[in-house]
């Protein structure tokens, strides 16, 4: 196993003094200590996204000549693959980054359906990108990450190539820090409550993570079933524009989408669409704990800004905002009766239940229920 702090400090010996990125549960020991000894800083900016992770990087290196290291999970690698061949290639302008990449879905140990998929393809994929990698599992030593850096990575980087660490499930030995905001509602908690306030005609769809563990868990626990849900298990960020499109053709009903604030930070641009296209039927609620809490708890930059305000300039007709039980259910029904497209803004604590389970149904059986309830909704 890798000690972060050694790997860390075989970093900066290498000229490698910038991170950016996106945590990632598999990289959380690493993510953690990068927080703990720079938090928010000049030398490390928790990205929106990974190709935001990407650019920044990139900017970096231009600035400065020295090299900038971008964390991700490999799903992630789907949006950073647009500025790897169409900037930082070695035949656009040759910028060197080396990237650490947490590998879900690895062959041979289960994990999540979505991240099969990705985590089949993950080093084929940086072999047609030209990313040349190391794979760190719990045998690799920090001796090992020297000698492959040495006698194979160091020379790549001078020459404008990119290098990747993967990083298989247990290889970074563990770095525990604390994590919490001032809000007390937890977002389980706050799920229950806006559940028991929504009828069976009415549609939601959750973001990745647990937000959707705890959606499928509650319903479990009232016997309901879940072809009203619609989990996404994966593809972070795209939760509000799936229901955007699903309130557009089911105008008749209410579409509520569950949302984090790392996923609606990911791909921010679905915010003016909602707007724009005035859905009436559009209920938007952000689960906002300011931070990544599914994947280690890294903060996000949510406390820092006035989202009331964004959303009311791209066209939601109105926002809410609570921070604790009593608030939002006091505020559910005004909100629940208000014409779309409109947000609700609940702040809740970094905490879930270590008990937390996970769906028990495929996505393949979500969708087939999901479908088959929004057409008998005629």
């Amino acid at each position: 196993m890798i000690n972060v702090i050694e790997f860390e400090e075989f970093l900066q010996e290498n000229d490698i003094n910038f991170y950016t990125g996106v945590p990632d549960s598999q990289l959380k020991a690493l993510c953690d200590y990068l927080y703990d000894k720079y938090s928010i800083c000049e030398n490390h900016i928790i990205a929106a996204n990974e190709g935001n992770a990407v650019a920044l990087a990139t900017g970096y290196h231009l600035s400065t000549g020295r090299y900038g290291l971008v964390y991700m999970q490999n799903s992630g690698l789907g949006n950073a693959v647009n500025p790897i061949t169409s900037l930082t290639h070695p035949e656009v302008y040759n910028v060197p980054i080396v990237y650490v990449i947490g590998w879900r879905g690895e062959p041979g140990i289960h994990d999540e359906p979505q991240h099969v998929k990705q985590g089949a393809i993950t080093t084929h994929l940086l072999e047609l990108l030209d990313v040349d990698y190391q794979i760190l599992t719990k045998e690799t030593t920090i001796d090992d990450i020297k000698e492959c850096f040495e006698g194979n990575f160091k020379e790549k980087l001078k020459k404008g190539c990119s290098i990747a660490y993967v990083v298989s499930k247990g290889a970074f030995e563990s770095f525990k820090t604390n994590k919490s905001n001032n809000y007390k509602l937890s977002r389980e908690d706050a799920i229950k409550i806006i559940i028991d306030n929504l009828t069976m005609d009415d549609i939601v769809v959750s973001t990745t993570g647990k937000a959707s563990r705890e959606l499928f868990e509650y319903r479990e626990e009232l016997n309901q079933g879940h072809s009203n849900d619609f989990l996404t298990v994966g593809s972070m960020g795209h939760s509000s524009s799936i229901a955007l499109a699903i309130a557009l053709n089911h105008k008749e009903k209410r579409i509520l989408c569950f949302d984090g604030d790392g996923a609606l930070l990911m791909h921010m641009g679905s915010m003016p669409l909602v707007g724009v296209n005035k859905p009436s039927n559009y209920y938007h609620i952000i689960f906002n704990n300011e931070a990544h809490e599914t994947v280690g708890g890294l903060p996000t930059v949510m406390g820092s800004i006035d989202l009331g305000s964004i959303a009311l300039n791209c066209k939601y007709n109105n926002v809410f905002q609570v921070d604790n039980e009593e608030s939002l259910k006091n505020v559910l029904s005004d909100f629940l009766s208000t014409e779309g497209p409109v947000l609700l803004i609940v702040n809740v604590s970094i905490s879930s239940r270590s008990d937390l389970g996970r769906p028990t149904t495929t996505p393949i059986e979500n969708k087939k229920a999901f479908m088959e309830k929004l057409q008998n909704i005629e």
